[in-house]
This record gives C-alpha cells, sequence and structure tokens, in this order.
C-alpha cells in the first residue's frame, strides 16, 4: 500500500438501515471480524432490551476476547412490539444511561469499532434527535470505526451526508409474512 493510501485510511460510519432483516447480523459480523483482527469492540443494543439472542448471549460469555456488549434499552418502542407494561419513562431512561454509555465509547479512544446497533430505532422512537447523533459522529476520534443500525436512516439527511458507506437491507421474500413460519432460534435470535 502505498503512503498516500495510508494517509486516507480512517475510521468508518456505517450504517445498516432498511425494513429487511440482517442488519444487526451485519453489525455482529462486522464486529467479530474486528475482533478476529484485535480490534478491541463494543457493541451496545438500544431498543432491544431483555430480548435474548444468540449473539448476545455468546459475546456475554466473554467467548470472544476483546468484544463486549451491552443492553440499553427497555424493549421495543413501536406500538405494535411494545410491552404495554414499560413506561416510555422507563424506556427513556435506560436510553439515556446507553447514550452516556455510546458517548464514552465512541470518544474515549479505548474501542477501534464501536456497534449502536437499534440506535436508529431510539431515534425514530424520539429518545434522541438526529443532530445529537450527527455530533457524536463529528466528535468521534479519526480511527475510531462507528456502525449505526435500524430502519428509517435513509430519512435522516444529516446521517446519510456523514456516512462512509450505507447500506439499505431490503426484504423481497421473508418466511414470517410469505409463509408464517415463525421466528427460529439461530436465525431471528
Amino acid at each position: 500500500m502505498d503512503a498516500e493510501a495510508k494517509r486516507r485510511r480512517r475510521g468508518l460510519v456505517i450504517v445498516y438501515t432498511g425494513d429487511g432483516k440482517g442488519k444487526t447480523t451485519a453489525a455482529m459480523g462486522l464486529a467479530l471480524r474486528a475482533a478476529g483482527n484485535r480490534l478491541p469492540v463494543r457493541v451496545i443494543q438500544f431498543i432491544k432490551g431483555d430480548w435474548k439472542s444468540g449473539e448476545r448471549t455468546l459475546l456475554e460469555s466473554g467467548a470472544v476476547p476483546g468484544l463486549e456488549i451491552a443492553t440499553a434499552g427497555r424493549g421495543f418502542t413501536v406500538a405494535h412490539l411494545r410491552n404495554p407494561r414499560i413506561a416510555m419513562d422507563e424506556h427513556r431512561r435506560a436510553f439515556e444511561a446507553g447514550w452516556a454509555a455510546a458517548e464514552e465509547a465512541v470518544t474515549s479512544q479505548r474501542y477501534r469499532l464501536v456497534v449502536l446497533d437499534e440506535i436508529l430505532g431510539a431515534v425514530r422512537a424520539g429518545l434522541l434527535g438526529e443532530a445529537q447523533l450527527c455530533e457524536l459522529i463529528r466528535r468521534k476520534p479519526a480511527p475510531v470505526h462507528l456502525v449505526l443500525t435500524g430502519r428509517g436512516g435513509l430519512e435522516l439527511a444529516r446521517l446519510v451526508a456523514l456516512a462512509d458507506m450505507v447500506s439499505e437491507v431490503v426484504p423481497h421474500k421473508h418466511h414470517y409474512r410469505d409463509q408464517g413460519i415463525p421466528a427460529q432460534r439461530g436465525i431471528e435470535f
């Protein structure tokens, strides 16, 4: 690699968005790749709450050295998925604690890759403004890669302008929607 190419190398801002399944899966794959290359990684999952997933179980066990995961939500906030027993104030408090952890993870330079999973859902839920998210991106130290996931990312013009890569996951066919096959362990969670 020539000197000019090395000079241009820096931490990227990557957005996985869209209505299809696979945004978190893509981000987790990237987190594993980074950890496999001995880059320290921090994953903070917003919105998903106590929902058990295979990736969270594995990463919380410490099975992947250098890869940390934390939950920063009380569950889904969209009306049809939301647990009505959890007040929006609880969601807001959980989000605020998670956002503080996210700011620290991004700016501390302890991590080379930070994944803010479902952070775009927090924007859609009104827990975070697009301007706040963009400000964190601007404060991101140059060597840090930042991955943001969730629906509605293409609607956030300032975010798209700041990002280095935006990938949209589009559903063309889905086993649940099209065939009534429910979510399965190891595939959806």
